[in-house]
């Protein structure tokens, strides 16, 4: 039986996505309590891989079970093993052929940024603090460079296994306003892509910060991404501020 898991976890206190030898992280979470329920070793397979630090709201994985179970029942069988910073929000039971990475069609991150002097505690855990002054309109002049198909080696980490650094960027939407819980100014950079690198959204975000500061031109934006330089764009922002929003499929 093949499973589509709507996951969403606090990636704060995780090694990222990837199950990696001695570390904690949600994939390698996911797989141990599975395994468990499937007596088995089972395989989950996650839409992308998120890094230390980064959270998820809308995270999809796929997994195969021998096992005859419900979807109600198997995601609470999965909730009752995991600890609370994770959680399986939605399964069901998908086509044999479906497959959370390969069968998805793009992938839309946020980045949030409290702009201001005081961090809420209520943002502590999932946003910047930038207490710099912003200009707004130069941040927005700058992510309209970002959309359509280009090179992204400026914008990414130097090692990667991906066989091209070519992505296609359909949205990038500067959003920002007030926010009554957290009592503070919060940005937010939502960006679409057909698919993403290494470090591209924190990199994208970190540049577009640079130019609200004025810090970078946009001239010197679109060299970097003509040029692929990354001595070019501005600082990565840190993890804690990026989130994946949502996995789109056909």
């Amino acid at each position: 039986m093949n499973f589509k898991l709507l996951i969403q976890y606090d990636g704060t206190e995780f090694h990222g996505w990837q199950i990696q030898e001695g570390q904690r992280t949600v994939q390698g979470e996911l797989m141990r309590v599975l395994s468990l329920l499937d007596d088995r070793p089972v395989t989950v397979h996650g839409s992308g891989r998120t890094d230390a630090g980064v959270h998820a709201e809308g995270q999809v994985a796929s997994v195969d079970l021998q096992r005859e179970i419900t979807p109600r029942k198997l995601r609470n069988a999965i909730n009752g093993n995991l600890a609370r910073d994770v959680r399986v929000v939605f399964a069901e039971l998908a086509p044999d052929d479906f497959h959370a990475r390969y069968s998805a069609v793009s992938k839309t991150y946020v980045y949030r940024l409290v702009h201001g002097p005081v961090m809420s505690p209520f943002w502590s855990r999932f946003a910047h603090l930038e207490a710099r002054p912003i200009d707004l309109e130069r941040v927005r002049a700058g992510a309209r460079l970002f959309i359509g198909e280009h090179d992204w080696t400026a914008f990414s980490a130097a090692q990667t296994d991906a066989e091209s650094r070519v992505r296609t960027i359909t949205e990038l939407v500067i959003g920002a306003g007030w926010d009554g819980r957290g009592h503070c100014h919060l940005i937010e950079f939502t960006v679409t892509a057909n698919g993403f690198l290494r470090y591209m959204v924190r990199s994208i975000a970190g540049t577009l910060l640079a130019a609200g500061r004025g810090e970078i031109e946009a001239g010197t934006i679109e060299r970097a991404i003509r040029e692929g330089n990354r001595n070019l764009v501005g600082a990565t922002a840190p993890a804690c501020g990026l989130t994946l929003l949502r996995v789109q499929y056909d």
